[in-house]
């Protein structure tokens, strides 16, 4: 069925916070915990909330973890967040072909304020934007994808997509019933992401958009 909607995750897919995250983790890791964690493992979670992201990482000092890393990442936000190229170009390529567009992250929304400030014309260009306090379950669950579709008018699964750049985006894309959409532009390797199964993979979101835009019709 043609697309009428498009949702995205926010890192990694939209804006550039690879850095920003990697650093983050490994000063919390590192303050915390005393110890130095290979990037993979630090990054292994991203696309998930960042609290669980801690628990993950250590039980028992999660919240001390959690604090750490928010505190590092908002002190050196501006130094380190990014734009990836042509974002905002093919956004708009989307919209106006007709398409509906939401942000569904497990960001909580402060954050996704500060990224935005960064980068105020993704503001007029997403419709809705679903983050972390939205929903009580979280990526890889589908929730927060059906409550996208529910805020942009109760679209129906089947004439959506779900673009991300994390194993957990493909997983809840696939469970929500969209199409799945992943991009290694990331945090994640083209070799992790294929082995989640999407149902297309792409270098960029710009060569996702030519795709799109066919499937829209």
């Amino acid at each position: 069925m043609p697309l009428e909607a498009v949702l995205l995750d926010f890192d990694g897919t939209v804006v550039d916070t690879t850095e920003l995250i990697y650093q983050s983790m490994r000063h919390a890791v590192g303050e915390v915990l005393d110890r130095e964690l290979p990037r993979e493992t630090l990054m292994a979670n991203v696309g998930q909330p960042l609290p669980r992201q801690m628990e993950l990482l250590d039980p028992e000092k999660a919240q001390e973890l959690l604090e750490t890393y928010r505190l590092h990442n908002e002190e050196h936000h501006e130094d380190l967040i990014r734009e990836f190229p042509g974002v905002e170009a093919s956004l708009a390529r989307l919209r106006d072909a007709g398409l509906s567009l939401a942000v569904v992250t497990s960001k909580r929304r402060h954050s996704v304020e500060m990224a935005l400030d960064s980068f105020p014309g993704l503001r007029r260009l997403v419709d809705v934007f679903v983050t972390m306090e939205d929903t009580e379950e979280h990526k890889p669950h589908p929730t927060p994808l059906f409550k996208g579709l529910e805020l942009l008018g109760d679209v129906p699964p089947e004439k959506a997509a779900y673009v991300g750049d994390a194993p957990f985006d493909v997983t809840a894309a696939r469970d929500a019933g969209v199409l799945s959409v992943a991009l290694s532009w990331g945090a994640f390797t083209e070799e992790a992401l294929h082995a989640a199964g999407p149902d297309l993979l792409f270098k960029d979101l710009d060569s996702a958009v030519e795709f799109l835009l066919e499937a829209a019709g």
